[in-house]
């Protein structure tokens, strides 16, 4: 069983694919599952006596031979008070790329799915003076615009998922480009919009050698959530999501596309098929 801090890692034809985990924190289960009843949820994923489950944290390397691109930042170091008594601060990722040799430094492209808190927290960090500064000094930070628009104009329902300080120093100092949706940032790692999660929301999909992954993000956030009726409670456009992993499957499912789970604590990537039923299963890697 893959333990948390724990590094997978494959080829994927000429590139080099690593999970690298920000540590976990715990989710309510009925906002994790949203209408699906825990008589059902529960089966495939342990709660504890407060209804929590455990999310995951996976963060995506990408080696090119040219490029050393990172997808999704985690939760970080900024959380306020409030926010750290309800998810705790688990801070690993960092760590657990220097464990491997990895320094902020090596990092070149930095992809951010989309700017809720748990995806880009590690982008930035606070200085001496208290103001945020990059992470990956270096690095070219992409993220979709439609996203950064709306983060600056939340509804009252998700406001307390954004941080200005995990993107706007980027977008203001030009280190962070905003993309349309479709854009390839280097040659074999391109972008798609998926919404229904949010309304822009982008999967990372990565090719070489004829094979593709996945960085599907909150589209399907675990292996729990492969059915296409089974979205958050967090899912603004609950309706658009089944449309989406509708969209999702039609190439993923007969292509043989690896699919990269963000808040899957034990299952990081995993192949999606339908069996003799037509359910949707996974098979591991």
């Amino acid at each position: 069983m893959w333990q948390t801090g724990f590094m997978h890692t494959l080829t994927l034809g000429d590139f080099e694919l690593s999970i690298f985990s920000d540590g976990t924190y715990p989710l309510d289960g009925g906002a994790f599952f949203g209408v699906v009843p825990k008589v059902m949820w529960s089966k495939k994923v342990p709660a504890d006596e407060r209804n929590y489950v455990q999310s995951g944290l996976n963060s995506l390397l990408i080696r090119t031979g040219n490029h050393t691109v990172l997808v999704e930042t985690g939760i970080g170091s900024k959380l306020s008070e409030r926010m750290i008594k309800f998810y705790g601060q688990p801070m690993k990722l960092l760590a657990n790329l220097a464990a491997e040799g990895v320094s902020p430094e090596d990092i070149d492209i930095v992809i951010n799915s989309h700017l809720h808190f748990d995806h880009c927290g590690w982008n930035t960090i606070l200085g001496a003076d208290g103001r945020a500064i990059p992470t990956f000094q270096r690095a070219k930070y992409y993220a979709p615009e439609g996203e950064w628009e709306y983060a600056r104009h939340p509804s009252e329902r998700d406001a307390v998922s954004y941080i200005p300080e995990n993107y706007d120093p980027l977008v203001e100092s030009g280190q962070m480009t905003l993309l349309k949706g479709g854009e390839e940032i280097v040659p074999g790692i391109s972008v798609k919009t998926f919404p229904g999660h949010t309304a822009r929301m982008q999967a990372v999909i990565v090719e070489s050698g004829g094979k593709t992954a996945c960085y599907i993000s909150d589209l399907i956030p675990t292996t729990a959530h492969i059915d296409l009726t089974w979205g958050m409670a967090f899912d603004l456009y609950p309706l658009q999501t089944i449309e989406s992993k509708k969209q999702y499957y039609a190439k993923a499912v007969p292509e043989k596309w690896l699919t990269v789970f963000t808040h899957d604590p034990k299952v990081p990537w995993a192949y999606v098929e339908r069996d003799a039923a037509g359910k949707m299963v996974v098979r591991g890697v």
